[in-house]
């Protein structure tokens, strides 16, 4: 059985969640669904914490204070890793808004260097980004077959769909099955 790793691009998959009503989802199972009967060696999830002024206001805490909270219950699954970038406030003075850094390099290393160590034969993505066209090369060129899963509902820049070698649309009906049940 192929070895394969799942790359998720959580800002991409929230907005996924929301277009469908921001349902509760099960990452364990989201990671088993996504791997279709391959092996999982390790789910890796790409985020920022969120920002937080100096000193931060209340909504700024319980925000992060949440988003820490929900960090850390992902780091408990077994085999997923949360690999978190920075924000950067980008403005022009009058108007100010937050961007993510070292995230989509974060994926990008992950993504080759685990395909050229040969830790992998098969390389799950979910994400639209077309910066990942060149990194998704380099894990075919090192062998590594590459599947995306993408929404039908949400723009998808074409290099980025064509360089993967399967294409799989992300469904409501998959969401379905991923649901986090309370226990």
């Amino acid at each position: 059985m192929d070895k394969c790793a799942v790359y998720i691009d959580a800002g991409y998959l929230a907005s996924l969640l929301k277009a469908i009503g921001e349902p509760r989802i099960d990452f364990r199972k989201l990671s088993d669904v996504l791997c279709q009967g391959s092996d999982r060696l390790r789910t890796y999830y790409y985020t920022c914490m969120p920002h937080q002024s100096n000193p931060p206001t209340v909504d700024e805490k319980l925000r992060y204070s949440k988003t820490d909270k929900f960090i850390h219950q992902l780091k408990m699954i077994p085999r997923f890793e949360v690999r978190l970038g920075r924000l950067q406030k980008i403005g022009n003075g009058t108007t100010a808004e937050f961007t993510q850094k070292g995230v989509d390099v974060m994926l990008a290393v992950d993504l080759v260097k685990m395909s050229w160590d040969k830790q992998i034969q098969k390389a799950i993505v979910l994400t639209a980004d077309s910066d990942f066209v060149y990194a998704v090369q380099a894990a075919k060129d090192a062998g590594v077959v590459t599947q995306l899963y993408y929404s039908e509902d949400l723009a998808l820049n074409k290099s980025l769909f064509d360089v993967f070698d399967e294409r799989s649309p992300f469904t409501k009906d998959m969401v379905n099955n991923c649901k986090y049940v309370a226990v």
